[in-house]
């Protein structure tokens, strides 16, 4: 299999805290998507597209989709307002090979729990906890260059219990100064596409301003890129050989 070297990333994001609430605005002036297309672009990824909640289709038409072979996911407080004709088509570009990374809260997005088939929720807390995300799959290529953990001076906590599917591989574990630990990066398959659960980025915090951060999610978009192997085929096929003939 033959992983993309440039894959073509979407950064969807609801761009609302951005706009109505001053603490979010210090930190990402620009709004979350942006912080995040700076991120990857220091990290050497360039194809970048960007989209939010309240474009058209959600920035998310069949065009844009067709060009994106990783599709980013940040949401918190309006995943109601998602549309499910835009959720369906997420999915279907998903199971179809499009990669796709979700980002903090955007576990309850309507596309995560609908690929997870649960009910995705969690403890939280927002009190400036010390989170350290430990590596615990130091050889995976998410983790490539981290180290042995990452730490955050301030971020809000997520705690098990973590309502998901047991993941296919768990990258990272939080750990948290209140006490509380989490599955903070997660990794399944739906279809041909690939996902990563990634915990950090609340809105009020300079998470995704952190060198670290900026690593994993690249590589994670790297990582979660298709790869050029056999198609996938369904439905009744006729045989490759030619089979005997069957007596009554």
């Amino acid at each position: 299999m033959t992983q993309l070297s440039s894959p073509r990333l979407t950064i969807w994001n609801e761009f609302r805290h951005e706009l109505e609430n001053p603490r979010v605005q210090a930190v990402y002036p620009d709004g979350i998507h942006q912080a995040l297309a700076a991120g990857l672009r220091k990290q050497g990824l360039t194809e970048l597209q960007l989209a939010t909640l309240d474009e058209p289709e959600h920035g998310l038409s069949a065009e844009v989709l067709d060009r994106t072979d990783v599709l980013l996911w940040w949401g918190h407080k309006a995943h109601d307002e998602v549309s499910d004709e835009i959720v369906g088509r997420v999915v279907e570009r998903v199971l179809g090979g499009m990669g796709l990374i979700v980002l903090h809260s955007a576990h309850f997005s309507k596309v995560f729990k609908r690929l997870m088939g649960t009910g995705c929720d969690l403890k939280w807390r927002e009190a400036n906890d010390r989170e350290r995300l430990w590596v615990v799959q130091p050889g995976h290529p998410i983790s490539e260059g981290v180290g042995e953990y990452l730490e955050l001076e301030a971020e809000e906590m997520y705690g098990e219990h973590f309502d998901i599917p047991a993941p296919d591989e768990l990258i990272f574990i939080s750990w948290f100064s209140g006490g509380e630990v989490f599955r903070s990066g997660c990794t399944y398959t739906r279809g041909s596409g690939k996902i990563f659960y990634f915990r950090p980025g609340h809105e009020t915090y300079p998470t995704y301003h952190h060198e670290g951060i900026q690593r994993v999610i690249a590589n994670a978009a790297r990582w979660a890129a298709p790869t050029q192997s056999a198609p996938r085929s369904f439905g009744n096929r006729q045989p490759l050989e030619v089979l005997p003939e069957r007596r009554p």
